[in-house]
């Protein structure tokens, strides 16, 4: 039974045996729940919208502090997932409407931004396009700025994307190029945001 539970939802590249909990968010009405690793800020499962499935998913590829423990004891941190979260403060960002991420941008330092630099690895792409890195460094950024996102996010939002062009570069290629680079089925999740950016004004 296990077994064919795992078959449907096949573990992350690179992203096996980490210490972390489970963690759920409901979607267009429908609850799903993955693995976080909360020591590295970092997703380590595909979402999975079965709660046994979870919990053999978990059982197989990820560990407590305590080590490896079966499907029956991660049953229980399912189950605490549907009513609790260590990710945020604010239950409704769990609660997602496709609609809503066609229609506008994330707000800078939400939930749904952080869910996405959780599921990518926080990795940047500016190699794949140098007119961003062009960009980006044309608005004095440091390298290791975390937030940078959040400042250009910040800036488009209060004054437009024509007002801000370099920001709107910045913003519209790291969202798209993270959607691009989801891992196991994300895409689920953040797919409608990048389809809804060619909307914003």
């Amino acid at each position: 039974m296990e077994q064919d539970l795992l078959k449907r939802f096949p573990p992350l590249p690179d992203r096996i045996g980490h210490v972390g909990g489970v963690e759920s968010l409901t979607l267009d009405g429908r609850r799903y729940y993955f693995g976080f690793d909360y020591t590295s800020d970092l997703v380590v499962s595909p979402l999975i919208d079965d709660p046994k499935a979870m919990a053999a998913f978990a059982s197989e590829y990820m560990r407590q502090r305590t080590g490896r423990h079966d499907a029956a004891y991660w049953e229980g941190l399912v189950a605490l997932a549907v009513d609790g979260t260590a990710l945020t403060g604010d239950d409704a960002d769990r609660v997602v409407a496709p609609a809503d991420l066609r229609g506008g941008l994330p707000e800078s330092g939400g939930h749904l931004l952080y869910l996405l630099g959780a599921a990518t690895g926080w990795e940047d792409w500016f190699e794949e396009a140098p007119e961003v890195r062009r960009a980006y460094e044309r608005l004095g950024f440091d390298e290791d700025d975390p937030e940078f996102v959040d400042h250009c996010l910040d800036a488009v939002r209060e004054h437009g994307r024509q007002a801000r062009p370099d920001e709107w570069t910045v913003v519209h290629f790291h969202l798209t190029a993270a959607v691009r680079h989801l891992p196991g089925n994300w895409d689920l999740l953040f797919a409608p945001l990048a389809e809804g950016l060619p909307n914003h004004r």
